[in-house]
């Protein structure tokens, strides 16, 4: 059933996340032709100063999930109850708030962000895209939080996809017949709000929970203690738009969005493989069996690195010719960055290496003891990106998100080995080691391929021929230091070959 129920949620997240990807393609490109890039910078100014809001959960759904695991394990549906239901009053408490800020965003952001609009333009802007977000924390993240904890995210990815995709239709008709953009974000939230209430009847079909248990003790033990790493979630997404909102240009928050739209993808789509593992692993750890979770852990290690190595140094090469293609034929800002590119590749790989071991603290429930790493990694973030901005620009945000991800990965690997399950830190070094070799070999290669036109056909020939380098060199170097672990999968490979003949 572990290993069903994996495979479900690895492949349907794995689908929204290519969905994702493509529609989050599309979108941006046909918002930046039919509204141009200072639109595109507001509408994603806006987002991220709503994700800000996230801020006030406090960490408490990474708890609430984690608290999960064990009555799940039992099926101890009263302990169960208790728990949805003190989240559940916590999270419409947010809504509130939420509500609240939203009001003070219609106040304060137009004056905030320099650019030509005017109030009602904005504010009108800011009610559209906020109605998704207040939907969600009045009734929608508790069912999903409970849904990742019983390891049937899948329930959750089917109708995501669904409603991206005829969003990203809908938006695409109501542009081209000249619908204005506050119109066409509208419209987006309401075909979002379909999701929770799948959702909703999904649980009550198939669990007996009361959201409305009594109880007498506080059944989320730690409810505070995911502060810290909430808070450096929150400022590690957020931060580098809200610089530049406040202290640079729309036309670069523009240009930063585009990128990150590509890191994003990717980074989202590798962490889409992820997604069953942290159930799994949160399961092991309650169960306490430890010599499964070792065997686990250390595939799970080695495939993140493996596949960060991948994704990302594909990215790197890949980045820059595909903004061009991307970008052709948008002349108001200058989206062609390579410098930032690189950093901003880097940072967002690092987000995908520090998994295994942040997975590992959050599975384990150990929140307070980590909350300086958090606070530390936020904190720095903060500090470097407001100051480089101003330098800088772009690369200076991206320097403050690419120091404060390698403090923290590096970080995370060490507690884990001194603190939970003894990871020897060798094995980290290692493969570090090994990561580090190989994207030095690979770019080499690569960095000599280049793009024979400015389309997309041409891009797609050179991804190809990148994908396929890096396939090459990634296994040859594995042959060699992690000899067993390629043989297993070769014989897995093997065994699948013979069956299907």
């Amino acid at each position: 059933m572990r290993k069903k129920r994996l495979v479900w949620n690895t492949t349907t997240s794995l689908v929204y996340q290519l969905v994702t990807i493509i529609c989050g393609l599309i979108l941006p490109r046909l918002i930046l032709n039919g509204f141009g890039s200072e639109v595109n910078g507001l509408v994603n100014s806006i987002k991220q100063f709503l994700t800000v809001i996230s801020f006030l959960e406090l960490g408490v759904g990474a708890v609430v999930q984690s608290a999960l695991y064990k009555p799940l394990s039992e099926n101890d549906t009263v302990k169960l109850s208790q728990i949805v239901t003190s989240a559940n009053i916590f999270f419409r408490k947010i809504a509130f708030i939420l509500a609240v800020y939203i009001v003070g965003l219609l106040v304060f952001y137009p004056k905030i962000v320099n650019a030509k609009f005017g109030y009602v333009y904005t504010d009108i802007l800011i009610i559209a895209i906020s109605i998704g977000s207040l939907v969600q924390y009045y009734f929608g993240i508790v069912d999903m939080l409970f849904l990742n904890a019983a390891q049937r995210g899948y329930v959750q990815y089917i109708p995501q996809s669904i409603s991206i995709i005829l969003n990203t239709l809908i938006s695409y008709i109501m542009i081209r017949y000249g619908a204005s953009i506050q119109a066409i974000k509208f419209v987006s939230s309401l075909i979002y709000l379909v999701r929770p209430i799948v959702l909703r009847i999904y649980i009550r079909k198939h669990y007996s929970l009361n959201y409305h248990e009594k109880y007498s003790a506080e059944p989320i033990s730690q409810k505070w203690n995911g502060v810290a790493q909430h808070i450096a979630a929150i400022v590690l997404d957020s931060t580098d738009v809200i610089v530049l909102s406040t202290f640079s240009t729309l036309a670069n928050v523009s240009i930063y969005s585009v990128y990150y739209l590509v890191v994003s993808g990717v980074k989202q789509l590798f962490m889409s493989l992820t997604n069953g593992f942290q159930s799994l692993i949160g399961e092991l750890w309650a169960r306490r069996e430890i010599d499964e979770l070792n065997r686990i852990f250390g595939w799970f290690e080695w495939l993140i690195h493996t596949g960060t190595v991948f994704f990302f140094g594909c990215t790197g090469i890949l980045m820059l010719p595909f903004v061009q293609v991307y970008t052709k034929g948008i002349t108001d800002a200058n989206y062609i960055q390579p410098f930032f590119a690189a950093l901003i590749t880097i940072a967002n790989a690092g987000h995908c290496l520090r998994l295994p071991y942040n997975i590992m603290i959050l599975s384990g429930g150990h929140y307070k003891q980590t909350q300086s790493n958090y606070i530390i990694a936020a904190v720095v973030n903060i500090i470097i990106s407001v100051i480089a901005v101003n330098t800088w620009g772009l690369v200076g945000v991206a320097i403050g998100t690419l120091i404060a991800m390698f403090y923290q990965t590096v970080w995370m690997a060490i507690y884990d080995s001194k603190n939970l399950i003894k990871w020897p830190l060798r094995n980290f070094i290692k493969q570090c080691f090994v990561d580090f070799l190989t994207v030095v070999i690979a770019s080499l290669i690569t960095s000599q391929l280049k793009l024979t036109s400015i389309e997309y056909i041409s891009w797609l020939i050179l991804a190809i021929k990148t994908a396929v380098v890096w396939i090459i060199v990634i296994w040859l170097i594995n042959l060699v230091f992690y000899n067993d672990k390629i043989r297993h999968i070769m014989s897995k490979i093997g065994i699948s070959v013979v069956k299907e003949r």
